[in-house]
Formats: structure tokens, sequence, C-alpha cells
């Protein structure tokens, strides 16, 4: 099949899994178009069966904001024609599936017919899609697509409550490949970051509200009062600033270490010992199947999709949104049994090898193309 895959090129989950997506098509003999604005972050070098193509708005002083959604729908247009592909994969409703609507019309007074499916990744539809000025198109666009998909049940339910969808939505998890998180221990990045033995506890997220990241810092001060410990937190983001200031009046900034936006974050998991995710929402979680797959259990909240990646009580705790207390609580219930709830964890991130996951979207690109 020649798939053409449409996604953000960032650090955010739903540009990682579409990506991992298409490298593993790759490598089964798929051919990968990945049609974006940027290089994927987590693309790499050059692959066998993977080709990208850049989607550049150019600057016309006409417009306020320049048509991103249009100048897509032309490059899809194009790289369909040029290439033969077979089907498109959008992930992220706004402004992918309207853009995936747009050209397959273009292409179908040309005598071309193309199939596309929109997977919902959440934000698209928990944040960007409450506001009532994408809802028409968001809605339009689901109902419009040859299939759809969603990350998790939660998701599911959602897209549902919020939206008029007439569209059935196949429930489709995201994956990891559990092989490639097996690293040899890093005793070099251990002994940097716990020269003294502490434990390492470790957050990555976009540092935006929703993530609470001032609650991973209040969660790490209850942490490391009764266990020597050091936090390893990996991203950026506007909430960065407060998370820094927090550390500075509690008195350990010596103990928090701001690592930034890292392309792989396997090498900083291969050494933590906890991951912390205190969500508001999550619509899945893929920075804590990533953490499980690594032998890291996951102290999180129970909201959104996280009860469906993590087991609570099994490959760590979910509790409710905001309660620290009870995440201090359970993260030191974890760090005193840390070799029972590591190889728990990978139990659990078993569930979602993407030698399960893959075959499910092959079936799904089958059917459509029947």
């Amino acid at each position: 099949m020649k798939i053409g895959m449409v996604l953000y090129p960032t650090y955010g989950g739903s540009g990682v899994v579409a990506t991992e997506l298409g490298k593993e098509l790759a490598k089964q003999g798929h051919e990968i178009h990945f049609i974006t604005y940027n290089h994927p972050v987590r693309l790499g070098a050059l692959r066998q069966n993977i080709f990208y193509h850049e989607v550049r708005v150019s600057d016309y002083p006409l417009f306020t904001h320049q048509p991103y959604e249009l100048v897509l729908s032309s490059k899809l247009v194009h790289v369909v024609k040029l290439h033969q592909l077979d089907l498109l994969h959008v992930h992220y409703a706004i402004p992918h599936a309207s853009a995936a609507y747009m050209a397959q019309q273009i292409l179908k007074s040309e005598g071309i017919e193309i199939p596309y499916i929109t997977t919902l990744h959440g934000t698209d539809i928990t944040l960007v899609g409450k506001d009532a000025s994408f809802e028409p198109v968001i809605t339009f666009a689901i109902n419009r697509s040859n299939a759809v998909t969603t990350v998790s049940e939660s998701l599911k339910a959602d897209t549902l409550s919020e939206f008029d969808v007439t569209n059935d939505i196949e429930v489709i998890p995201n994956f990891i490949e559990p092989d490639s998180y097996q690293l040899d221990k890093n005793n070099i990045y251990k002994e940097r970051y716990a020269p003294n033995g502490e434990k390492l506890i470790s957050h990555i997220s976009n540092f935006r509200p929703v993530k609470r990241v001032e609650d991973v810092v209040k969660i790490f001060h209850g942490i490391r009062q009764v266990i020597p410990s050091r936090l390893l937190l990996v991203g950026d983001g506007p909430d960065r600033t407060k998370a820094e200031q927090m550390c500075r009046q509690l008195g350990f900034c010596e103990d928090v270490l701001f690592l930034g936006n890292l392309k792989s974050t396997k090498e900083v998991l291969n050494i933590s010992d906890l991951f912390l995710l205190p969500s508001e929402t999550e619509s899945f979680g893929l920075a804590a199947l990533e953490a499980l797959a690594s032998g890291v259990p996951v102290v999180a909240s129970d909201t959104g999709g996280i009860p469906e990646v993590n087991q609570d009580g099994f490959s760590g705790y979910n509790s409710v949104v905001g309660d620290v207390e009870m995440m201090i609580e359970n993260s030191l219930k974890v760090l005193s049994d840390p070799i029972k709830y590591s190889e728990n964890a990978k139990i659990q991130a078993s569930k979602f090898d993407i030698s399960k996951i893959l075959p499910k979207y092959l079936t799904l690109y089958k059917g459509l193309l029947k």
C-alpha cells in the first residue's frame, strides 16, 4: 500500500504515534509519505520506503493568518496524484481531517477516489473541540471520514458526548515496541544525576496547565522528605517558570533538573525509578506507556484514558486529580518495592506491543481499499 500520513511533526503524542506507525508500516514494505510542515522529530535518518513532503506556506501580506489548511489540501492533492497513493491517514482533527476532505473532493472531481482515515488523539476533541468556532468543522470532518479511530475508550466517549457524530468510531490504542525500551543500564548517566544513590523521579510533558507540573513538584517534595531523591523534568512550556519558582520557594532547586525537550526520552526513563503523571486529563497517556515499557512504574491521576494504560495497584497507582497527598503515599509504596513494580510495569506495557496493534490498522486499511 501507498499511504499518506498527515500529522503534527512535534513532540506531542499524536505526532510521535503517527511517526512510529509509519516507520513500522515501512518496515513491512508499505510506502509511507509523511506530509506536514516540518520534519517529524521521531523520523530520524534516511529510511527505506519513507518519504517526506514539506507543506510550505508562503508569506502573503494579504493574510493576517496564513492559510495552512488550504495549502495542506493542495499538497495532499499533489502528492496523491504524483505518487498514486492508496489512502490518507490523518492524525488530529483540526486542520488535518478537514484538509483531507477538501483534497478528497478535488481529486474526486478529477476521477480519483481516495479514502481518508481520521485518528483522534485528544486535545483536538477535549480542548480545541470545545471551542464553538471549531465545532461545526470538526463534526463535519469526522462524519465525512471514511473511517474514524480514537486512542482510548475514554476519548471515544468524549467524542460522542461533545459532537453529533454519526460515523462509527473504532478504538485502536497507542502502542510501543517493547524491545526498543530495554536499554543497557547506563551507570554513567545514573551516577551523574544520582551521585549518592538517590532515587530518580521523572516527568515528561509539554508543561501546559493541563499537565499540572506544580503537582509534580509537590509530589516530589513529599517523596524527598522520606527518601533521598532527585527530579528529572523533560519538556518545556508555559508552566516551566512556575515549576522553577516553586523549587526555589521550597528550597531544593539543586535536586530538580530541567532537561528541556529531548528527541529521545528512553535514556531518561532507563535510569528512572518512578514516573509521575498527575494530569488534569489525558486521552491516553503515551508518556506513561513509554515509562512502563522501560520498566518504570507510574503514579498518575485516574482521569481519561490513563486507567486503561496504567493498572492501578499493579504497574503503579492512579489517584483523584489534585490529590497530592495520596500520590505521595502511592509513590512511597512503589519505591519501597521497586523490583516487583518494575516487572509489573513491563507486563502491563506488553499489552500495547505494536505487534498486537498494527494488525488492527492493517485490517482497517484493507477494508477501506476493498
